[in-house]
């Protein structure tokens, strides 16, 4: 529990380092650089900067001269606050933090795949019965060297192989598509040979839980793991392939919790983060250090949403203000900033009482269990 609470509030001080260096870059003062929300545990005053723990760990900020969530009204317009610089100083003092824990999360990969992880190898089990790969003659413990041009090395190279050669197909047309057929290397014992094999569509699950329809061949992996190692320059595209899928799965999950897809019930909050990260740790450094960095891109992808209480909110009012040359009209500021705190908190009420009905259910039996 120890690793995880230190490797969060890690998180939190890299997320609101990145605005401090930019805004002391810029030349703005910082008032106060704190971990943690409410009453002040502890604290020190560093320079003109007060550095502090505060009692409610569910985030962190660094105050701004002339920059004030909790009043968005207040201004202060000497040379060093926030009010009087441009635009894009602006834009990139608030950016530095979600910046900041993409940066982290990319170097954490780095360092994890230095080390090598253990994945599942290209070898496989014994096909499906009538599948395309029990018709192109494969048996158990072939192991695919290539899919066309592109070389398999793990598992997940094989899914994505056959997904990447295939057009999207809609739902409706799993039953008759027309997919490209495909070349496979196959090594067998001592021998390698080619086959042609062409995927069929078949509906399944994403991880989303919806039915999708997908090109698949009827494999499944024999469950060999081996431990897979990077060159300086695999290291690199392998940093930054894993934060593009982790983005990626991060925006799809918004996207799908807005329109209804995700049920409310399945929002989770800090609790539940350091509960699976506590979880984890014992796993060793690979599986916590892999979260770790998970959790760091969702933390700079959620900081990024349109919302007046976090940074994205507060950049596309930096953009408006910009576009229309004056301050955005004070009594809208003051209604979409308290909206944006109340839609904030009610995320993170939600997100305490899910995770306290997951971990606890017993306690919350008798309370009304949140559906969409």
């Amino acid at each position: 529990m120890i690793e995880a609470l230190l490797a969060l509030c890690f998180l939190i001080f890299f997320h609101e380092l990145g605005h401090f260096l930019v805004a002391k870059y810029f030349g703005v003062f910082v008032e106060v650089f704190s971990i943690g929300f409410g009453p002040k545990i502890c604290s020190v005053q560093l320079g003109e900067t007060k550095y502090a723990i505060s009692a409610i760990p569910l985030g962190g900020y660094v105050k701004l001269k002339g920059q004030d969530d909790l009043r968005p009204l207040h201004k202060d317009f000497a040379d060093d606050s926030f009010s009087t610089k441009p635009a894009y100083q602006k834009m990139l003092i608030l950016f530095a933090g979600p910046f900041f824990n993409l940066l982290l999360a990319f170097f954490i990969y780095i360092a994890v795949g230095s080390m090598g992880i253990k994945t599942l190898s290209p070898q496989i089990d014994t096909p499906k019965e009538n599948s395309p790969a029990s018709l192109a003659k494969l048996q158990k413990g072939d192991t695919i060297l290539s899919i066309d041009d592109f070389q398999v090395r793990s598992w997940e190279d094989i899914a994505q192989a056959i997904s990447n050669s295939q057009k999207p197909q809609s739902k409706s047309s799993a039953d008759s598509p027309t997919l490209t057929p495909l070349r496979f290397l196959i090594k067998r014992e001592s021998q390698t040979f080619e086959v042609i094999i062409t995927p069929q569509m078949s509906l399944t699950k994403n991880i989303f839980n919806e039915e999708v329809a997908r090109p698949i061949v009827g494999i499944m992996p024999s469950g060999e793991v081996f431990e897979r190692k990077f060159s300086p320059s695999e290291l690199v595209i392998f940093a930054f392939e894993e934060c593009k899928k982790s983005s990626t799965l991060i925006f799809e999950g918004v996207k799908k919790l807005i329109i209804g897809t995700i049920p409310l019930g399945e929002v989770g909050g800090v609790v539940g983060i350091v509960n699976i990260m506590a979880d984890i740790a014992p796993s060793g450094f690979v599986a916590f250090g892999l979260l770790v960095a998970l959790i760091s891109i969702n933390l700079g992808i959620l900081n990024l949403l349109p919302i007046p209480a976090l940074d994205g909110g507060q950049m596309l009012i930096t953009i408006y203000e910009a576009i229309a040359k004056k301050p955005i009209n004070e009594r809208v500021l003051y209604l979409i900033t308290t909206a944006g705190w109340a839609l904030l908190l009610g995320l993170m009420l939600l997100g305490l009482y899910n995770d306290f009905s997951r971990i606890f259910p017993e306690s919350l039996k008798s309370l009304p269990r949140i559906e969409p």
